[in-house]
């Protein structure tokens, strides 16, 4: 073949492109309950937890193509898988040692008769790993479904090459950074074709066995134990597609050509010169960079990512502005080998805005054939809608459910850039999004199990997982409790929900234990975060007396987490639990009022000193009903909202803020408390930031709670009983005049659109699914709805 073409097929196969590679969920039953014949292999020369990137390969035959080849893959820390050059998959799903994911995938539209190459690349960061990223021991792992597949297990008869291109490139960030290493990738040193059927093996090594393949579950012999126990994936893999960059924003290289960034034509940077290029993608992405570049031997390129620039005093300020700005971020290094037509694609995806191409080229000018980048995400599907009069909305809309999008790949997280760890706080946000917005709550049960295997001895979860250091913050395992409510009344799961349970009572039964003779929540360890508050007695996210003992907002945090547990409890025929944590509820509520209830102010203070007050306590006594049946909550509200000397909620907390509102009978003043929303939108951002500016991540997943209310509480689309098995409609329409809403459930989609006139009165229609019944709530009066059209009139 044309050593060109070569190349640029190479290129093509190699960056993310998928051609037919399928995934499955067929399972030989012994590998779910057995050892498997294939061995975890590694390279035979190191100590299995050190940094490295190694080629695996192994040379197959077979008489005639097949109908079906499924094989079973995984690695550690990660892999890449190729046939015959082709690219497959990467993986495994992002898990931890005692619940180890495999992927299942059918590669016989790879295979040609004859002699074939089944190819992957593995690394392991070690030390320079992200956070999120555990590990056992460098290997790779392939075992065939069936005695035909069997041929691809990995063995002895595998070689290996350890590939010296790769380096870990430290990053210098001035935040809190979760996310390892960047690549220093050296292709003189790279071995361009170790995939072709013709590449000499003569420098590769035997792969060396180094542990026994066992799903989890399989005792093995005399029980003997095993580093990785592997279980199947249980979510699909991500959605990748080519993107390309919307604009050069600025070069040292005088008129980039247009079509340079089409892909359709090189730029040449002379020999011996520096030069940089700002490449902006217009908005936010996570994606793979894919550099194609030919010549300019020994030529330096750093690529720097950035969500936004900065300017001298480190302030972003609009994320469109890059006057007197500079990047400054994670970055990648390539060194040229002189070669043509080659493609660099970074390991793991980055997140971007901008990235800088900064140049040293030596004594041959470099080519720049192509820079574009393959997304990566989650497969969420947009399937629901929300249209109104204020056309603003649907920006917060777009811009919300982008977003959600960046923030969930083979997990949800908190922000893309900096961490990529699946806080709690932030995954109940997440999940109610998507589940609202895509009806697929895989990746929502998903983050509810492997929260659940993180549970500590003592009943408490960790804050984030998967992770390899052990953070706790009990005040989000209670939103993991509140979680698995969630899900309970979403999705018709209740044998998961039933496996949870038991985990919830651990939890609860952690803080039952800390509430003090005051019967309110004693002294609380750890890192009680609950928003990202800097007023007075608020120290790095706890509030105040949360370490001392008289919080009340953490007393109420529990009393709202026991309100929701019970009733998951009384639906599973717990009935004595279930009135225990109720009775302990009511008894934190009366000690919480009479103990901080200001009289002077009306509200709750945050302690019994009554120093401090804030929007949090009294939006959690809005919540739990702790104020008397005979508050005014109109007032109470408005004290919310209005009262500047509260410590106010910040992005993630108004989450709550929204929800009360709803409960306070107030939903129609929530379109007038999104003005944060709307000045991100101002500042140029393309997603919503961690905290109004400065803000450290400019996309934070528990900023796209404004989508979840647009369906539930503008458009009033809650499920009515567990299971989503009945549906409850009560809009608020707020300033608004017209609601045309569209949510996905189980059984078809739920249609809202509806009308309000200046007396009050609503028209339309709600369109359930056929076997979907529900009742439709406005101005106290309710209507029975049925499955089909369902007019409604002007008797409202």
């Amino acid at each position: 073949m044309n050593t060109c073409i070569r190349f640029i097929l190479l290129a093509l196969f190699s960056v993310g492109i998928k051609l037919t590679a399928q995934q499955v969920f067929e399972i030989n039953p012994d590998l779910l309950r057995k050892p498997w014949p294939a061995q975890w292999i590694s390279f035979p020369e190191n100590s299995n937890s050190e940094f490295g990137v190694y080629l695996f390969r192994k040379e197959i035959s077979i008489h005639s193509k097949p109908e079906k080849f499924i094989i079973h893959v995984s690695a550690d820390n990660r892999y890449k898988l190729y046939v015959n050059g082709i690219y497959v998959c990467n993986g495994p799903a992002r898990g931890h040692l005692f619940k180890w994911n495999f992927e299942s995938i059918d590669i016989s539209s790879f295979l040609q008769p004859g002699k074939n190459i089944i190819s992957s690349m593995v690394w392991n960061f070690a030390d320079h790993r992200p956070l999120a990223q555990i590990t056992g021991q460098t290997g790779l792992i392939i075992q065939g479904n069936s005695n035909i597949e069997s041929i691809a297990n990995t063995n002895t008869s595998w070689v290996v090459l350890k590939d010296s291109a790769y380096k870990p490139l430290p990053v210098n960030i001035n935040q809190y950074y979760a996310m390892g290493a960047g690549e220093n990738f050296n292709s003189e040193k790279y071995p361009w074709n170790w995939m072709d059927k013709d590449c000499s093996i003569s420098g590769w090594k035997h792969a060396r066995e180094v542990e026994t393949a066992k799903p989890a579950g399989c005792m093995g012999e005399w029980g003997g134990p095993s580093l990785h126990l592997l279980s199947p994936r249980e979510i699909p893999f991500m959605e990748e597609k080519t993107q390309r960059f919307f604009k050069v924003r600025r070069s040292d290289i005088a008129n980039i050509p247009e079509e340079f960034l089409k892909g359709k034509v090189p730029v040449t940077i002379s020999a011996n010169s520096k030069a940089k290029i700002l490449m902006d993608h217009n908005e936010l992405t996570t994606a793979y960079p894919v550099l194609s570049f030919s010549k300019g031997r020994k030529s330096a390129i750093k690529l720097t990512y950035a969500e936004s620039l900065f300017d001298s005093n480190g302030n972003k300020g609009n994320r469109n502005d890059i006057e007197n700005k500079q990047i400054t971020g994670n970055s990648d290094v390539i060194v040229c080998d002189g070669g043509n037509n080659r493609v660099f694609q970074t390991l793991w995806w980055r997140t971007f805005r901008y990235i800088e191409l900064e140049i040293e080229t030596k004594d041959e000018p470099l080519v720049l054939n192509d820079f574009y980048s393959i997304y990566s995400a989650y497969p969420f599907e947009e399937k629901a809608s929300f249209h109104c009069d204020n056309p603003q909305l649907k920006d917060i809309w777009d811009v919300g459910w982008r977003t959600q999008r960046l923030c969930a790949n083979e997990t949800f997280f908190d922000c893309p850039y900096y961490e990529q760890l699946q806080y709690i706080g932030d995954t109940r946000i997440q999940a109610l999004v998507s589940t609202y917005v895509s009806g697929d709550s895989r990746l929502t049960k998903n983050a509810i199990a492997a929260l659940r295997e993180s549970q500590l001895p003592t009943g408490i979860t960790q804050s984030r997982f998967p992770a390899y250091q052990t953070q706790i913050i009990p005040t989000f395992s209670l939103v993991w409790v509140t979680m698995v409510y969630d899900y309970w009344m979403l999705n018709d799961d209740p044998a998961f929900v039933k496996s949870m349970i038991p985990g919830m009572q651990e939890t609860l039964n952690w803080f039952s234990s800390r509430v003090d003779s005051t019967g309110m929540a004693g002294p609380v360890e750890w890192w009680s975060f609950v928003d990202w508050t800097y007023s007075k007695g608020w120290d790095n996210g706890n509030p105040p007396a949360a370490h001392t003992g008289g919080s009340s907002i953490i007393s109420l945090q529990f009393v709202y987490t026991l309100e929701k547990a019970s009733d998951v409890f009384k639906a599973f025929k717990m009935n004595d639990i279930a009135d225990e944590y109720k009775n302990l509820a009511n008894k934190i509520k009366k000690s919480v009022f009479e103990n901080c209830f200001d009289v002077r102010k009306g509200l709750i203070a945050d302690s019994p000193e009554k120093s401090t007050f804030s929007q949090h306590a009294n939006v959690l006594a809005i919540l739990t009903g702790t104020f008397p049946k005979t508050t005014d909550k109109a007032r109470i509200i408005s004290a919310i909202l209005n009262d500047k000397d509260l410590a106010q909620c910040t992005l993630y907390f108004r989450f709550y803020l929204f929800e009360a509102l709803e409960k306070a009978g107030q939903a129609d003043q929530f379109l007038a408390a999104l003005n944060p929303w709307k000045e991100m939108l101002n500042a140029g951002l393309t997603t919503f930031a961690e905290t109004p500016d400065p803000a450290r991540s400019d996309c934070h997943a528990w900023s796209a709670s404004p989508v979840y209310y647009f369906l539930s509480l503008v458009s009033g689309i809650k499920p009515a009983s567990p299971g989503f098995n009945s549906v409850r409609v009560e809009p608020s329409f707020g300033s608004l005049k017209t609601i045309d809403a569209t949510m996905p459930h189980k059984l078809g989609n739920i249609h809202v659109k509806l009308q309000k006139d200046n007396e009050n009165r609503v028209t339309g229609e709600i369109a359930l699914p056929v076997q979907l019944d529900g009742v439709f709530v406005w101005n106290g009066m309710q209507t029975l709805l049925k499955g089909g059209k369902n007019k409604i009139g002007n008797n409202y």
